[in-house]
């Protein structure tokens, strides 16, 4: 069965300015090496890995923002060359339109594929009281706190329709309480509407919690390490977390991660030593 999403062989390279030597012709910078994965329909695969390893970079390139320098991306067997309606995109910072209300900001996308605007105001109620904002449609985003503007941004992505949803740490600015409430709202959300979706995150804790499947990412250039399968029981009424088997989840993506995240640790150290040497 041909999956929702592959990579194959996915490499991207930056051209590096050295501000402190400008005359110093540009480097080439590695971010991505060699990135195969395939996701199915309906999953929820969640990826982590160590700071600088390319995992927003692989986002903006599923999002068709930048392109690969070598290798492809395909969305139902055809390659992805730039934007598009059929992917959803959710941000760390809500990226919401500040002068319009929560219904306005959900209707945004719908106005770009010109749907009508009495079915514009029906499927933007119709999400955001999925999101659990009924009653908020005519709220801007200053007067939602932050747990309720992601809401809307989810909503936003949902309304248009797409075949995936990406997520670049949706949950990372919020704080501990309602990061847990919004992680249980995703799965809710998640299982009603049957969306691919391929979820960015630093916490262990979230990407065992939420994902079906987590992708491990090494140290830069990022590349996929493993991918471990998660089976918890997340039937009503039962809290995984409490679940020793999370536990054991838990530690198997840790020992994946640990020697990864000391890599980046120490490729950081040196990029800064390096920086302090005198330009000779």
């Amino acid at each position: 069965m041909t999956p929702k999403l592959r990579l194959e062989h996915v490499r991207h390279e930056f051209t590096v300015r050295d501000p402190d030597r400008p005359r110093r012709a540009p480097a080439r910078f590695t971010a991505l090496e060699d990135v195969t994965l395939d996701i199915g329909a309906g999953e929820f695969l969640v990826l982590v890995g160590p700071s600088g390893c390319g995992k927003s970079t692989l986002l903006d390139l599923l999002g068709g923002l930048s392109r690969p320098s070598s290798g492809r991306i395909l969305l139902d067997g055809s390659p992805v060359t730039g934007p598009g309606l059929d992917r959803g995109l959710v941000f760390q910072q809500y990226a919401l339109l500040p002068w319009r209300t929560a219904r306005g900001n959900v209707e945004f996308g719908l106005e770009a594929k010109r749907v009508a605007r009495r079915e514009r105001a029906r499927r933007a109620r119709e999400y955001l009281e999925l999101v659990g904002l009924a009653g908020f449609e005519e709220h801007y985003p200053h007067e939602l706190s932050g747990g309720m503007r992601q809401r809307v941004a989810i909503a936003r992505s949902l309304a248009f329709d797409p075949e995936v949803l990406l997520m670049d740490e949706p949950f990372a600015a919020l704080d501990a309480q309602t990061r847990e409430a919004l992680q249980d709202e995703l799965l809710r959300i998640w299982t009603h509407t049957g969306k691919t979706v391929l979820f960015v995150t630093h916490s262990i804790d979230e990407a065992v919690y939420l994902g079906q499947r987590v992708a491990v990412m090494t140290s830069r250039p990022g590349r996929i390490k493993t991918v471990i399968d998660i089976g918890l029981d997340r039937g009503a009424g039962t809290d995984p977390r409490s679940d020793p088997v999370f536990g054991q989840y838990r530690h198997t993506v840790w020992t994946e991660l640990r020697g990864e995240v000391t890599a980046a640790q120490r490729l950081e150290r040196t990029a800064a030593s390096r920086k302090d040497l005198p330009h000779g």
